[in-house]
């Protein structure tokens, strides 16, 4: 006989992937007393060693695009305990599972359930939900049906321990991925594919469907040191077609194992039928390896002395249910880039809708059936963000107290298509996480309306998630309760931007991927270099180029101002110049007199025309708060993550210290950060000075930290570069004596905040940063400050 127990609290959550874990956490940050229900034995979900999926999210497709606040300083941690590569789905280990544990386990006022499975909704009044889909429009739809517009608890049992529970709140998160609360609830949802008729959608296909991306389950071998021989089961697939592989977007190139292609759903549907889904990929998994082992001519030598570690048996899914929300969110907004009113989170994944059938249809996923082109008509089109998220999409329409985050939000399937990965479910979730303590003192439907008119309230949650470390794309910090927003800033020194030269330098950051294969972008792609720029004259610009022909060769070259780093537009706001130069066979440092006495403050943008047999050589390291960028359509650039060789003349003061109260923590107007000359050595030190005294309690940093790549590019026990390890803070009383406040040593996180104990007003504070990561210079994106207790 199960043990009947009832707990009270002020939200639930229902899913512990990493949107459930970070709402919970950002909640109970917020003194919310939250409970957090999760069906499996660990967290993370999808990203978890159960399934085995890499973190992804904008910064594969956009430098300096990482998501950042509660899921970058879990990342963080965990690169900084873990000993394994984070290379391809398949090579999590437990130490992921660990850090989400840990996490949870050092939140106050966070309650764990885990291996606890919802099993009925709770509302006010009247039975549950029993109205049934239908596919009137094409795709599955089932109206909105709730019988009440609040749920008063969730019932869940933990099936090792033999307990039911009741848990009850007066708000509740439905991060279960299937929107399985939201759909017991009876809330309106879709599931398939809207046609292009109905959303005019560039990715929505002719004809609606039911029709959805597939399940994957993941494998992982090991290196064993001598041959190890692999008997297929009978009941596996057997594969013999190299064809399948090699010609459909399936390529594999790992002995190691991974491959996302794994993957099946139609004809199968991806929640009901989902035991059978998971058998089947175990068939066609073994039957990869197989391939992999005994027949492929490529990879049979090389899979040789490997042995089969890990074969995943809990699918992760793609894609199922998708509730209706307050706001209905379509691709063509996240193409626009739409400033909502409401926005508070990022994405910037690439419109990735997988081929129905996966491993049975046809062809794998469009992009990978291409072979990645990177200026395809297809990715062209599917290249979209850094954009901005609505709130209203991830809070229920037909429910008045009841969230959603991960990619059961509201959406339409082809803005699923980019919003669906989880570095950016992550995001949502730490943000409904924070919207959760406005809504319990305000009411969701209030939240809801002021979210909608970009009210007090919705200001009020950018705000806070901005002082959190959260990126959003059209909003800076304008807190006024933070005083280094009055302060006046200055330094110890301040680095100068020469340009990057060809010789291999210092390597930023000690990244995996810091090096390119390449040397070289052909001119042929029109390459250009994001270049910032103060304000002041702008004389000259070198290149250093290779001219592979026998003959002079004209370059074109074209100067454009950018509307901020992520201005993907080729014409920009404006071009300040245009000219040519010749270049002889050979490679040479080639100059353009330019002769700008004013150039306006930001970023500019160096573009290359297309021009046979010459290339651009690329920089002998990644210059911070610099990137390249390539020719993706007739209009538009899309990102690179390496720098370009160039020169600029004279030198730009970008790094200046004013930078670090500029309200934003990675580039966009600018660097929007300060860096030290790393001539003059450390220890450098950053000082902000008031008009008056003031009463400083708290003390907020932000260092610029690793924002260029995806944590894919993070070695193991990773320690940042550009992160002060070792500091100090002072503060100058009015007696004008500097008085030491804290010492820090080893610190490795991006962020730090501090409670100072001052014992009276202050007239100046300094940062004095002794010891880094491993750069030369010292660096810092943002400090705030705040009276005690704010």
């Amino acid at each position: 006989m199960s043990i009947q127990r009832s707990e009270s609290y002020d939200l639930v959550v229902a899913g512990g992937g990493l949107a459930g874990l970070c709402a919970a956490v950002a909640a109970a940050r917020k003194g919310l007393a939250v409970c957090l229900v999760h069906e499996r034995p660990v967290l993370g979900g999808v990203a978890s060693s159960e399934m085995r999926v890499t973190v992804h999210g904008a910064a594969c497709h956009h430098a300096y695009g990482r998501e950042t606040g509660i899921i970058h300083e879990l990342l963080e941690a965990e690169r900084a305990a873990n000993h394994e590569t984070v290379n391809e789905n398949g090579w999590t280990n437990s130490i992921f599972d660990l850090c989400c544990y840990d996490l949870v386990q050092r939140t106050p006022g966070l309650t764990l359930h885990l291996n606890t499975v919802v099993t009925e909704v709770l509302m006010e009044a009247g039975e549950a939900a029993s109205v049934m889909p239908h596919t009137e429009a094409g795709y599955y739809e089932r109206p909105a049906c709730a019988p009440a517009r609040r749920i008063r608890g969730l019932r869940a049992r933990t099936l090792s321990a033999e307990i039911d529970w009741e848990l009850c709140a007066p708000l509740f998160v439905d991060c279960t991925g299937d929107g399985l609360i939201a759909d017991r609830a009876g809330c309106a949802w879709r599931m398939g594919s809207e046609s292009s008729q109905e959303t005019g959608e560039p990715h929505a296909p002719e004809q609606a469907s039911t029709d959805t991306m597939g399940n994957s389950i993941h494998i992982r071998a090991r290196q064993m040191g001598r041959p190890c021989p692999f008997t297929l089961p009978e009941w596996a697939h057997h594969y013999d077609d190299a064809s399948f592989f090699y010609e459909q977007g399936r390529v594999p190139h790992d002995p190691h194992g991974g491959y996302w292609w794994i993957e099946i759903g139609v004809p199968w549907h991806t929640i009901h039928d989902n035991e059978t889904i998971r058998h089947e990929l175990t068939r066609h998994a073994l039957g990869v390896w197989n391939w992999m082992k005994n027949h492929d001519p490529k990879m049979r030598e090389l899979c040789a002395n490997f042995a089969l570690d890990f074969i995943g048996q809990v699918p992760g899914k793609r894609e199922s249910r998708r509730i209706v929300g307050r706001h209905w969110l379509t691709e063509n907004e996240l193409q626009a880039r739409t400033d909502f009113p409401d926005e508070i989170c990022h994405g910037g994944w690439f419109v990735d809708l997988h081929t129905p059938g996966g491993l049975l249809a046809p062809t794998s996923e469009p992009a990978s059936a291409e072979g990645y082109a990177a200026d395809s008509e297809y990715a062209a089109k599917s290249y979209i963000g850094p954009y901005g998220i609505p709130l209203r999409s991830l809070i229920a329409r037909d429910v008045d107290n009841l969230f959603m985050a991960g990619r059961c939000l509201s959406a339409t399937r082809a803005a699923l298509g980019t919003v669906r990965v989880m570095a950016t479910t992550a995001l949502m979730g730490q943000a409904v996480g924070n919207a959760a303590a406005l809504a319990l003192q305000h009411g969701l439907p209030a939240l809801a309306e002021d979210a909608a008119a970009g009210g007090p309230l919705i200001r009020s949650l950018q705000q806070q998630l901005l002082r959190q470390g959260v990126f959003l794309p059209h909003r800076r910090n304008q807190d006024q309760h933070d005083l280094a927003r009055k302060a006046s800033a200055s330094a110890s020194s301040s680095a100068q931007l020469h340009g990057l030269g060809h010789e291999q330098g210092w390597q930023e950051n000690g990244l995996l991927h810091n090096r390119p294969n390449q040397r070289w972008i052909d001119l042929t792609v029109e390459p250009a270099q994001i270049i910032a720029v103060d304000g002041g004259p702008l004389k000259a610009l070198s290149l250093y180029m290779e001219n592979r022909g026998s003959t002079v060769v004209t370059v074109p070259l074209s100067l454009t101002a950018m509307e901020n780093f992520f201005d993907y537009q080729r014409s920009g706001v404006g071009e300040l110049a245009k000219g040519q130069i010749s270049l002889p066979p050979g490679r040479h440092w080639l100059r353009w007199e330019l002769g700008l006495d004013a150039c306006p403050q930001g970023y500019v943008r160096l573009l290359a025309g297309s021009v046979p047999e010459v290339a651009w050589s690329l920089a002998g390291h990644r210059l911070a708060e610099h990137a390249a960028q390539r020719r993706i359509s007739p209009s538009r650039m899309r990102s690179l993550h390496q720098c370009l060789a160039f020169r600029c003349e004279p030198a730009q003061e970008v790094w200046r210290a004013d930078q670090v109260v500029s309200g934003r923590t990675r580039p966009g107007r600018g660097p929007e950060c300060w860096r030290s000359d790393a001539g003059a050595g450390l220890p450098a030190w950053l000082e902000l000075r008031w008009d008056r005294p003031q009463s400083i309690g708290r003390v907020e940093l932000t260092f610029p930290g690793q924002l260029r790549h995806e944590v894919h590019a993070e070695p193991p026990f990773f320690a940042c570069a550009d992160i002060a390890q070792d500091y100090r803070i002072q503060s100058l009383n009015q007696a004008g004596e500097w008085q030491e406040l804290l010492h820090i040593q080893g610190n490795r996180q991006r962020r730090r905040d501090h409670d100072l104990l001052i014992p009276s007003e202050v007239q100046a504070l300094r940062l004095l940063i002794d010891a880094t990561g491993g750069s030369p210079q010292a660096a810092l994106s943002e400090i705030r400050c705040y009276a005690p207790g704010s």
